[in-house]
């Protein structure tokens, strides 16, 4: 997936998909109940959640640009999604450790749009895929970005605690996500 910038016009794979595909980690993708942490809290081992590999290789394989936008340590990340074959599905992974803040903060979002050579102006173009209406919902809305809460989980609240926290979608399960991707990037033209 090569992405360069010339003359403010982007060139893209010939494949790519206008929509921007930003993803959680943690029960959106691995279950957290699964995870075996080390002495120092670093997640060593976890499960993906049924039908997450193939929802993040199916997206990957249809031209989608993925990113990994997550509260949490780098190495914890690196460990699961590489143990379960998915690392390298990821355009960019931005990480509140390494940024220093945590998402709601528009710093987690932005940080990715920086990441993937996009502006603001691409927030009407990105979705953000994620299991906590107060973090990944409210973020994402916060930044004109349109907000896909998987309500897989009986971890975290599934009702919003208010206006900023209400989704733009909301999915039960992993493999809704291609469908509804799909629909998104065919409404973008």
């Amino acid at each position: 997936m090569s992405h360069k910038t010339t003359n403010d016009t982007t060139t893209i794979h010939p494949n790519a998909k206008k929509l921007i595909v930003f993803l959680d980690c943690g029960d959106t993708i691995i279950d957290e109940g699964t995870e075996i942490r080390d002495d120092n809290d670093i997640v060593i081992q976890a499960n993906v959640i049924p039908g997450a590999d193939i929802m993040v290789k199916t997206l990957a394989e249809r031209g989608y640009i993925l990113a990994i936008v997550a509260d949490g340590r780098a190495q914890s990340f690196k460990n699961i999604l590489t143990q379960n074959g998915l690392y390298d599905y990821f355009t960019t992974m931005i990480y509140s450790e390494t940024i220093k803040a945590s998402k709601p903060s528009s710093r987690m979002f932005k940080a990715a749009i920086g990441a993937l050579d996009l502006s603001e102006q691409d927030c009407s173009r990105i979705v953000m895929v994620g299991n906590n209406l107060s973090r990944d919902v409210k973020g994402a809305n916060a930044m004109g970005i349109t907000s896909i809460f998987l309500s897989w989980t009986p971890r975290y609240p599934k009702l919003h605690a208010d206006e900023s926290e209400i989704p733009d979608y909301t999915i039960n399960h992993p493999l809704e996500l291609i469908d509804l991707v799909e629909k998104l990037n065919e409404e973008l033209g």
